[in-house]
């Protein structure tokens, strides 16, 4: 059984573009002061739509350790 993905934000790379936050199902992202940033990380899914949209790769999915 795979393990539970974490969503990761790398703010120094984000420009604030919020195509991250448009494309995610579950409205887990905001745009905040110009960034990207997380509002409600219980609701997500890790789909991965923020990942595979950001143009800076300043948001990923990574293995959360058990």
């Amino acid at each position: 059984m795979p393990g539970r993905k974490k969503l990761i934000l790398e703010s120094a790379w984000c420009k604030g573009c919020g195509i991250c936050a448009a494309f995610c199902p579950r409205q887990v992202l905001e745009l905040k002061g110009g960034k990207v940033s997380i509002k409600q990380a219980e609701q997500c899914v890790a789909c991965g739509m923020c990942e595979l949209r950001c143009p800076d790769y300043a948001i990923y999915l990574v293995n959360e350790e058990e």
